[in-house]
């Protein structure tokens, strides 16, 4: 363990490779990682923190889990890729485990290798099952999709979308939660309606309960697809496989990524119903999508969940972290939301940054994703004493921003 200042010298050094060697599209991060165990990481310094965000809610088992190395050491050197041009086992022991997860042995999966990609899919996915005469989406305000040119179009940060449009496809946007304005915006020329189960990217940004159904009736009454983002919520985040599951809705579209690898770049959009064969051969396609090593990290994460009552583990260590948040009592806080291992610390004032360097310094990784508002989505695996450990030591760290 090393006393240096954060960020410590050896990632100054690489701070200054990166700067000369790669784009400028995520400024310099400020921290360099250099391995991990568990739920918690040391930098290029050796500095030790526990990983309260997981890789923007990616590492589910943690790091450097057994079960995940063994499963990607053990396909890698028996197949590493096939391409699209022939299958393997394992991406159809993925689909088929997924299937049977979500209950619906009539949904079909397309693997990809992203969330970006998924929801990609699930455009055109949505557009074919449509046909020519609608050809209008809807998505909500301060939604995320993904940065692709498909995604980015139904994304609704206007920071992030308007410098790269436009983008050819029409995208009423409405505000988030608000039934009313979405049923005035779906009509019969609308081919989909893009929803997340709260908003991650705004900071964990939940709906008015019973939300989904009402898509569900907004959709089925129009004739439009229903597709749920699930890229960040799903695999296990809010304490049940699937967020919609906890809501009684199924969707006609579901995107999955993040979680789903542990660590390793996959993603899938599954259809169901008559969504579920609106592709046909020829019409999508991924070079890597589903590749053996990536299936195999999915199968491993997906069995470890299982075997370990991580579902439970994250709805029970969420309901800890956030109770122990709001128990700190400190001014700079205004409220906690989400639901298992995926909350949304709102905060009194646009400290977030501030408070994701103060909990750097006290060996915790937070993740500032809006001004006022830092996001928590550790590791699954995360425990009682470690969710104790950051909630006692979190009036200090919000004294020190506040100081």
């Amino acid at each position: 363990m090393t006393t240096d200042p954060v960020p410590g010298p050896a990632t100054r050094a690489l701070q200054a490779r990166f700067e000369a060697a790669l784009m400028p599209n995520y400024g310099v991060p400020p921290l360099a990682l250099a391995r991990g165990e568990g739920s918690r990481v040391t930098d290029a310094d050796g500095r030790d923190y526990l990983d309260l965000i997981a890789g923007i809610a990616v590492s589910a088992l943690g790091h450097g889990h057994p079960a995940l190395a063994k499963a990607v050491a053990e396909q890698a050197a028996a197949l590493a890729h096939t391409s699209n041009l022939f299958l393997h086992e394992r991406e159809v022991e993925l689909a088929e485990r997924l299937q049977r997860l979500l209950g619906a042995p009539d949904a079909r999966v397309f693997l990809a290798n992203s969330g970006t990609e998924a929801n990609e899919a699930a455009i055109k996915l949505a557009k074919r099952a449509a046909g020519p005469g609608r050809t209008v989406f809807v998505a909500t305000e301060n939604g995320f999709h993904g940065r692709s040119a498909g995604a980015l179009a139904l994304t609704g940060k206007a920071a992030i979308r308007e410098p790269f449009g436009p983008y050819g496809t029409e995208v009423r946007f409405v505000p988030h939660g608000d039934a009313g304005a979405l049923a005035a915006a779906v009509d019969e020329t609308v081919a989909a309606v893009f929803v997340e189960p709260a908003q991650g990217e705004a900071g964990v940004v939940l709906p008015p309960a019973g939300h989904l159904a009402r898509v569900r009736e907004i959709c089925d009454a129009a004739g439009a697809a229903f597709v749920l983002d699930e890229i960040q919520s799903g695999i296990g985040r809010t304490g049940h496989w699937f967020a919609h599951q906890a809501e009684g809705v199924r969707p006609d579209i579901l995107t999955l990524a993040k979680g789903l690898g542990g660590g390793l770049p996959i993603g899938a959009c599954i259809g169901f119903g008559r969504y579920a064969g609106a592709f046909a051969k020829g019409d999508h396609g991924s070079t890597f999508g589903g590749n053996p090593v990536a299936a195999a990290a999915a199968l491993a994460v997906l069995d470890t969940i299982e075997a370990d009552g991580l579902l439970d583990n994250a709805a029970a260590t969420g309901a800890l972290l956030a109770d122990g948040i709001r128990a700190a009592g400190h001014p700079l806080i205004a409220g906690v939301r989400g639901t298992g291992l995926w909350l949304g610390v709102a905060l009194t004032e646009e400290a977030a940054p501030a408070v994701q360097a103060a909990a750097a310094r006290h060996g915790f990784l937070v993740n500032a994703v809006a001004p006022a508002t830092v996001r928590i989505a550790p590791p699954l695996i995360l425990t009682a004493a470690e969710a104790r450990e950051f909630t006692g030591a979190l009036p200090a760290i919000l004294d020190e921003v506040t100081a």
